[in-house]
């Protein structure tokens, strides 16, 4: 979802009475796509840092052994 249809979403979040319900569900489509694609993306980078501490820790300790 781009920047701009997620704020024009934010803006009619005072006016949802006055919506169709075609235009709410929707929008509540295109928000659960976004919150699975956003999920997804924190799970993988969160692997990702573990993975680099774990890489980094692995290195440091051969370092240190080395001193």
């Amino acid at each position: 979802m781009e920047k701009q249809e997620f704020e024009n979403i934010i803006a009619t979040l005072g006016e949802l009475k006055n919506l169709p319900n075609a235009k709410l569900i929707e929008m509540m489509d295109k928000l659960s796509v976004e919150f699975e694609v956003t999920k997804s993306n924190i799970i993988n980078t969160t692997y990702h840092l573990d993975k680099v501490e774990d890489t980094y820790n692995r290195i440091l300790k051969e370092f240190d052994s080395r001193n």
